[in-house]
């Protein structure tokens, strides 16, 4: 099957259960991601910067980019005129650069935060404690050009599917509490970005609102 057929039958699979999918084109071609947006995908998730820069020139202006991978402050400069959200954002200074860039371009930035789920120390992302020390942070409130829209997390790379699951559904748990806790009726905290190609069916089962795949739809590398 090639990539269309791919994204029309994920796509249809996914619109019915109401996910979105974000197609993960790191170290995929030109030609593969506009295969992909032939079929009609606009959003793709890009790990690192430099590439996210130089396929955002190069591509269609409706693509909308997410910047999935570990992002460095230094680097936000880099996505700031453009991303439409960041995946991976794990700390309050973090949050003010992106805030700080966003304002030199009359810009609102999306973000997630980034939970550690997984059993893995190399996974980055705030602990439960610190995920609501952020949000309780005086500072947060004073930061006017980046948007809370939800969380995401990377479960462990293991074919165990109950620790999978039971990750998944930590985390699910966690932003619903987080979401009546401090975002009440706000209609804007509504993703939860968890699933990749390997997991992404035990992330549905769990209740999250967006997927990143890229070997299901691109084939592997």
């Amino acid at each position: 099957m090639d990539v269309a057929d791919q994204i029309k039958t994920i796509k249809e699979e996914l619109n019915r259960l109401d996910v979105t999918l974000v197609a993960v084109s790191k170290t995929k071609s030109l030609e593969d991601i506009m295969a992909a947006y032939d079929a009609e995908q606009r959003i793709f998730g890009e790990n690192v910067v430099q590439e996210l820069v130089g396929k955002y020139e190069a591509l269609p202006k409706d693509i909308k980019w997410h910047l999935i991978g570990h992002l460095q402050s230094n680097k936000v400069k880099y996505i700031a005129p453009f991303v439409a959200l960041i995946h991976s954002v794990d700390s309050i200074k973090l949050l003010k650069e992106i805030n700080k860039q966003a304002h030199k371009h009359n810009r609102t930035i999306d973000c997630l935060l980034q939970v550690h789920i997984a059993a893995e120390d190399t996974k980055f992302g705030l602990d439960h404690v610190e995920l609501i020390e952020l949000l309780r942070s005086p500072e947060l409130a004073q930061l006017n050009n980046v948007r809370i829209r939800g969380l995401m997390g990377i479960a462990t790379n293991t074919p165990n599917e109950k620790e999978i699951k039971e990750e998944f559904r930590e985390l699910k748990s966690l932003y619903d509490g987080i979401k009546s806790s401090f975002f009440g009726e706000k209609p804007s905290f509504d993703i939860l970005s968890m699933g990749m190609s390997s997991d992404y069916k035990i992330a549905i089962e769990q209740g999250c609102t967006m997927v990143r795949l890229g070997s299901t739809i691109f084939g592997g590398r």
